[in-house]
């Protein structure tokens, strides 16, 4: 394969990602404020995984690991 035709792909494969990535990923301040909105609190160590963005916060006194996957679920760590 050559170069060009190499490159070709994989700029084809890339626009293919985007084409099927969510619409719209939510900010890191419009997810602080659908978490607080939430009950959530003292949002921090904010930070993208494999699995979505890891959060810690506070709710009802309680520190909690988060995960807020690419639709802006959000789902506690146990």
């Amino acid at each position: 394969m050559s170069a060009r035709a190499f490159s070709q792909a994989v700029l084809c494969c890339l626009m293919m990602a985007g084409a099927f990535s969510p619409a719209h990923a939510l900010t890191q301040e419009e997810l602080v404020a659908k978490l607080q909105s939430a009950g959530y609190s003292q949002i921090r160590d904010i930070k993208s995984t494999a699995e979505g963005t890891s959060v810690k916060a506070t709710k009802d006194g309680k520190d909690v690991s988060l995960v807020v996957d690419s639709s802006g679920k959000v789902q506690e760590r146990r």
